[in-house]
């Protein structure tokens, strides 16, 4: 088959992750391409879009935009059309959707979901408390956790940990040690425990890589011969997978997952934890109606 080799033009009045997320979904559908991205971001007047109206017509292709400026959509719009491209202004259908419904004209004001609010300091304030609740640290402050990731060393706690602060969510994490101690304040915590789990070869080839990164010397709690040993490491996954089914807690199993999914499923499962919580905590009906 014909292997397609293509100019894509993201053009954003923000930072422009909108863009990338939906061209990424998007192109990941097709096999036999090679994308050129070109990203334009914060782009908010007359001068800055003519600099990308250059670099559009020296290297032509399709254009997806998020611009809400009217008059810069315009402008851009019949310069396109111009030269036989298409733009697809991506936020349209949504923002026509929500009109409808409310009854209410959106404001086009450029890069509105990124002001400082109190979602954005939620935001910060989850960053800072993963940085100082990673792995294990600080465990009396796990108590004010949204969420605390277990699972044994190199199972992605981290990263999955970073992306949920970045939605808001302070996520705690927790290492699963053979023969250590869990911490304590682990049988209080009120919010969901969540196991991280990974196929034992996976673990093995990721272990590998970070001994070659940071040289075995450096290996802490573990002999780096039985760190990435193959039986001493199915056994450490095994018994941390019965520690959290002995404990209740669900295993989300990361080994096809990029730590977007893995944080999806987190959230999910935060979602059936509250759900559960609710439900426990509701009074009642038949008490309520014979009393």
């Amino acid at each position: 088959m014909t292997h397609h080799r293509m100019n894509l033009h993201l053009v954003s009045d923000a930072t422009g992750e909108t863009l990338n997320s939906v061209a990424r979904a998007t192109v990941a559908q097709f096999e036999h391409v090679e994308i050129i991205y070109h990203r334009w971001s914060l782009i908010r007047s007359r001068l800055q879009l003519h600099r990308i109206l250059e670099g559009i017509e020296a290297e032509p292709g399709p254009v997806l935009s998020t611009l809400v400026d009217r008059a810069l959509r315009h402008e851009l719009g019949v310069f396109c059309e111009r030269l036989g491209l298409t733009v697809v202004n991506v936020l349209d259908p949504v923002i026509t959707v929500l009109q409808e419904q409310l009854g209410e004209l959106a404001t086009a004001r450029p890069g509105r979901q990124y002001v400082l609010d109190a979602d954005y300091f939620r935001r910060i304030d989850a960053m800072h408390y993963v940085l100082a609740h990673d792995d294990g640290q600080a465990e009396a402050g796990i108590a004010e956790a949204d969420v605390c990731l277990v699972g044994v060393s190199r199972s992605s706690k981290t990263p999955t940990a970073f992306y949920l602060a970045n939605r808001g969510v302070k996520a705690a994490n927790v290492p699963l040690v053979p023969n250590l101690p869990l911490p304590a304040i682990l049988e209080e915590v009120p919010c969901p425990i969540i196991g991280l789990t990974i196929d034992p070869q996976a673990l093995i080839d990721i272990r590998r890589h970070r001994l070659r990164l940071i040289g075995a010397p450096g290996l802490a709690r573990h002999d780096a011969s039985e760190y990435i040993d193959e039986e001493a490491v199915k056994a450490e996954l095994l018994w941390a997978r019965r520690l959290c089914a002995r404990r209740g807690w669900p295993l989300i199993d990361v080994t096809r997952r990029s730590i977007e999914e893995t944080a999806a499923a987190v959230l999910q499962r935060m979602e059936e934890w509250h759900a559960k919580r609710r439900k426990r905590l509701e009074p009642d009906q038949s008490d309520m109606g014979s009393a």
